[in-house]
C-alpha cells in the first residue's frame, strides 16, 4: 500500500504541491502590495495549507478552540517536530498571525519575497541589534487580534521530542505583556521527520493550550518559558516526551 502512496505522492500530489505554492506566493505577493498584508498574507496560505494536507492524505484534529479570541492579540509558541507544523497551523489554527522566521528563510524562491511582503518578522540572529529591530518591528504588526506564531526550538528535532526553547520569543511576550498560548503539535514528526521528504498519510493533532497571561509586573522571561515548555511536553505522546538527543531517530 506504502509503495502505491509513494507514486501518488510523487507523481500527483507534489507537482500539484509545487504548483499550487508557487501560485499562492504570487497572490500573496500582489495582494499583500496591492492591498492589505494582513488579508492576503493569511487567506490565501490559508487555503494552500488545508489543499497541502489534502492532496497528501493528512487530517488535522484542533483540540481547545475555546481557549482563544479571535480579536485578541497572542503569541502563540509551539513545538517543531517536522515540516507539516506549518500547514497544520496556517490551515486549521484559524487565527490571523504572522511568523516569526529566521532571516536565511527569505532567500526561498517566490515564497520568501511572499512573506517579506505580507509583513511577516523575519530576525537576523547573527546579530546583537537583530532583537530590537524584530521589537520594533513586531510593535507595528500585534494589534487588532493580529498575532504572532514562533517556533522557540529554533529547528525541527530530529526524533519527535523537543529542543530547549530559545528566549526570543518571551523576550517579545515580555516586551508587549500579550498572553502567550502554548501549542502541541503531534503527529507531525510520524507524517514527514526532517531526514525525509518522504510522507506518510495519518492524523495531526493541535491542541490550545490556555493562553497564559502578565501578572501585574509583566512576565518573568525565565519562568514564562519553562512554563511554556513544561505545558507543551504535556500534550505530547509519551514516546515524543523528554528532550531530544539532537540525533536521527533509529
Amino acid at each position: 500500500m506504502i509503495f502505491l502512496y509513494r507514486i501518488y505522492q510523487w507523481l500527483i500530489a507534489a507537482p500539484l504541491f509545487i504548483i499550487a505554492t508557487f501560485f499562492t506566493a504570487l497572490v500573496t505577493s500582489i495582494g499583500s502590495v496591492a492591498f492589505s498584508g494582513d488579508f492576503w498574507g493569511y487567506w490565501p496560505p490559508h487555503y494552500w495549507s488545508k489543499f497541502t494536507c489534502w492532496i497528501f492524505l493528512i487530517r488535522v484534529k484542533v483540540i481547545g478552540r475555546e481557549n482563544v479570541d479571535k480579536k485578541t492579540s497572542y503569541i502563540f509558541v509551539a513545538n517543531h517536530q517536522g515540516a507539516f507544523d506549518i500547514f497544520a497551523i496556517y490551515g486549521f489554527l484559524n487565527h490571523n498571525f504572522k511568523w516569526l522566521m529566521k532571516k536565511s528563510l527569505e532567500k526561498i524562491f517566490m515564497v520568501g519575497g511572499a512573506c517579506r511582503r505580507a509583513n511577516h518578522i523575519f530576525v537576523d540572529d547573527t546579530r546583537l541589534g537583530a532583537i530590537k529591530e524584530t521589537i520594533a518591528k513586531a510593535e507595528d504588526t500585534l494589534k487588532d487580534g493580529m498575532s504572532l506564531v514562533i517556533f522557540p526550538e529554533g529547528s525541527r528535532s530530529w526524533d519527535g521530542k523537543m529542543i530547549p526553547f530559545k528566549r526570543g520569543a518571551f523576550m517579545l511576550a515580555s516586551e508587549f505583556n500579550l498572553p502567550v498560548v502554548p501549542l502541541t503539535i503531534e503527529g507531525c514528526f510520524e507524517r514527514m521527520p526532517r531526514y525525509t521528504y518522504n510522507i506518510t498519510p495519518g492524523l495531526i493533532t493541535i491542541q490550545i493550550h490556555k493562553p497564559i497571561y502578565p501578572g501585574p509586573n509583566g512576565f518573568n522571561t525565565k519562568a514564562l518559558l519553562s512554563e511554556c515548555y513544561d505545558t507543551v511536553q504535556s500534550g505530547l505522546k509519551e514516546k515524543h516526551k523528554g528532550v531530544s538527543s539532537g540525533q536521527r531517530v533509529k
